[in-house]
């Protein structure tokens, strides 16, 4: 598989910087230099207004001469690096002073008309011709006597805000440059904490879709890559266990499918052939009979498995009472149980006990754990069914008095088609899926089931049920 996501994202970070600078390219010189003519212009204002208000009116009272006004102006040439002409109300200059590359002042400003700013605080042009270029003009009225008496005016060239622009776009490259660097962190950050996890990941299914079940992500983070790989070694895991347990399934139903059918099959053939002869017919028949017993009960329980693996069991839950129905099984493995001398003892807890579950599924619990206890019980023993109340639930027990089951197999016996060393030799048409199914049934109730077993002493299977009135 080619590995594009890598590239991709490479691509738009070099996309990022690329549209970056051309954004600040087109767009800063534009928007530094209109604030930065506003801002000048205002500074501009501000300090004529002063001067017009605080000083030059001295000049129209006598308190000042021409040579102070100059000395005024000059200042402020300096200080803004501007042209400053002081001219009375019809435009004759009084006095005027001008940094270096401006021209000097004219007699008499033409056309002079201190209104035609407007309502602005500033006007750009070449004022009236007498600049080469572009100025920012603005005018001051000096007020002596409750009337305007001259006014002062002060220009600046547009040029020479361009060093100061230069230098703020000069310092918004600088800063892009340094933020995109710095963004480089978020590309070293994809690799190591996204792309890298990621292309272990993709190996892992890659490994998982050829049948590498062993394949193990290794997991070293507690964030979402971290979880997503633990989900996936989890997922292997059971795939593979689901995998194993496929193949021993299978293994299974096929020994227990041909172990009866191949009995079936040799002695039907040694009938036909004459090898059994006529008057042993009826024996033979009978053991051909019990292996087809044994494949029946094989095909049940293997269909009623298959309810609960294709989640297609309903459970028609009604109240009914558990002592009822514990009576109806025991009595139905009479003749066993008069056979082998076997004694089924109840204890109720009392009279009568309803609980809410599934009357036929419980049914098929109790057979399966009464018929278990009795094939493993000895002769001349004792079973023994009790119900106890605890709280909301009603706990019923199957106990047994019969060889009891190893402790290493005691997590195993719920297995499908286990059976332990011990009851081999008792269990001659056992399936191995009764206890398989009682676990089933219970679970889909939504309660528990346990076993307590002491080799050679006994079993007790408990199974929990929900309690109603």
């Amino acid at each position: 598989m080619r590995s594009t996501l890598y590239p991709k994202f490479i691509l738009v970070y070099l996309v990022f910087g690329f549209l970056s600078i051309f954004t600040v390219a087109t767009l800063t010189d534009n928007l530094i230099r209109s604030p930065l003519e506003t801002q000048t212009a205002s500074d501009m204002y501000r300090e004529a207004t002063l001067v017009a208000n605080d000083y030059l009116p001295r000049y129209f009272s006598g308190d000042i001469t021409s040579g102070d006004i100059r000395l005024q102006l000059s200042g402020i040439e300096t200080q803004l690096n501007a042209a400053v002409w002081f001219v009375d109300k019809d435009g004759q200059i009084i006095s005027s002073a001008q940094s270096e590359g401006y021209p000097i002042a004219p007699s008499q400003v033409k056309d002079f008309d201190p209104a035609e700013s407007g309502s602005a605080k500033s006007q750009t042009g070449d004022y009236h011709g007498y600049f080469d270029e572009e100025v920012i003009t603005v005018t001051a009225p000096v007020v002596y006597g409750y009337s305007p008496k001259g006014y002062l005016i002060i220009h600046k060239y547009v040029s020479d805000l361009n060093s100061l622009r230069d230098i703020m776009i000069h310092a918004a490259f600088i800063t892009l440059v340094i933020v995109y660097a710095l963004s480089f962190i978020i590309l070293l950050a994809f690799h190591f904490f996204v792309y890298r996890p990621l292309h272990i990941i993709t190996e892992a299914a890659t490994q998982y879709a050829t049948g590498n079940l062993d394949y193990e992500i290794p997991v070293k983070t507690e964030d979402e890559m971290g979880y997503l790989s633990a989900s996936l070694n989890y997922m292997s895991s059971q795939l593979k266990d689901m995998e194993d347990y496929q193949k021993k399934f299978v293994a299974n139903v096929s020994h227990d499918f041909r172990s009866p059918l191949t009995s079936i099959k040799g002695y039907v053939e040694a009938m036909a052939d004459g090898t059994i002869p006529p008057e042993l017919h009826e024996k033979y028949l009978n053991i051909i009979l019990f292996e087809t017993e044994r494949l029946t009960d094989l095909t049940h329980d293997l269909l009623t498995l298959n309810e609960f693996d294709t989640k297609n069991l309903l459970l028609n839950k009604k109240a009914f009472d558990i002592h009822e129905v514990i009576k109806q099984v025991a009595a139905s493995f009479e003749g066993v149980c008069t056979q082998k001398k076997i004694s089924i003892e109840l204890i109720f807890a009392t009279k009568r006990l309803h609980v809410m579950a599934d009357q036929r599924k419980i049914e098929q619990v109790l057979y399966n754990l009464l018929d278990n206890a009795i094939k493993f019980s000895d002769t001349n023993s004792i079973i023994t069914i009790e119900t106890t109340e605890r709280g909301e639930k009603v706990y019923t027990s199957v106990k047994d008095n019969g060889i009891g089951i190893p402790r290493n197999a005691l997590n195993k016996i719920w297995e499908r088609f286990y059976k332990t060393d011990l009851s081999r030799g008792k269990d001659k048409k056992g399936t191995g899926l009764g206890l398989s199914i009682v676990k089933e049934i219970i679970q889909a109730h939504g309660e528990n089931i346990n076993v307590v077993s002491t080799e050679g002493v006994g079993t007790e299977f408990i199974f929990s049920l929900p309690k109603t009135s």
